[in-house]
């Protein structure tokens, strides 16, 4: 489906709504004015424009995304990001949904292509633009992203605060000992061991189910 027809689209649904809005209140208009049915009247337009707008739009956005998807777990980014010419991509995805579900996983999935081929910059740009979705692994999971990236340009200060940031959000024994050993590592780097050895301490006292638990001992003596 080409931009401008999918555009054509929505703004016609938009229409319709809006129609149907119209409707409803020439039909009720006495009541609404009259009979304190205001209150009425707004939830009632709000209810039709999500079930011909926003729910119709979120449902084309989610459908959109799907090439994109696999062709990211294939490894082939660049089609991922920009599409085939038949299908989009990521950052089609984003242009035309950026407000849905779907647009807002796209901007997470688009950082992650330009990880992959070392745009760290642009990977931030676009993690930027990513709302979180409020949840254990996700959310964090942007932001120790993020802090990766922050750490391949060299600006350690950022990236050790953002792994921290995402230990702290995701505490689980699956994110939160890679983001604090990452956070540790860059903190020894900087010459500050006082903080590294913070970061492996937490790791021994509060996920003894995670995997680096069992090596963290050799990363505390050393530092000891």
């Amino acid at each position: 489906m080409s931009k401008k027809h999918v555009k054509k689209q929505q703004v016609n649904e938009f229409d319709e709504t809006l129609a149907a809005s119209r409707s409803f209140y020439e039909k009720n208009k006495k009541a609404i004015l009259y009979g304190g049915g205001g209150l009425l009247a707004i939830i009632i337009i709000a209810l039709l424009i999500h079930q011909f707008y926003i729910t119709p739009r979120n449902n084309r956005a989610n459908e959109s995304i799907f090439y994109a998807e696999q062709a990211f777990k294939d490894g082939n980014y660049e089609k991922a990001l920009n599409g085939d010419g038949a299908n989009m991509g990521f950052l089609s995805v984003i242009d035309e949904y950026g407000s849905t579900k779907a647009g807002n996983i796209a901007c997470l999935y688009a950082a992650k292509c330009y990880a992959a081929t070392e745009k760290y910059q642009e990977a931030i740009d676009m993690l930027d633009k990513f709302d979180g979705c409020g949840d254990a692994m996700i959310s964090p999971a942007a932001l120790a992203l993020k802090g990766n990236c922050y750490a391949e340009l060299g600006e350690n200060e950022k990236a050790a605060d953002l792994l921290l940031k995402a230990a702290k959000k995701a505490d689980n024994n699956t994110i939160s000992p890679t983001c604090l050993m990452q956070a540790g590592q860059i903190f020894e780097v900087l010459g500050q061991n006082d903080k590294a050895l913070d970061c492996y301490n937490q790791i021994k006292n509060k996920y003894q189910q995670s995997n680096l638990y069992y090596e963290i001992d050799k990363y505390i003596e050393a530092l000891n």
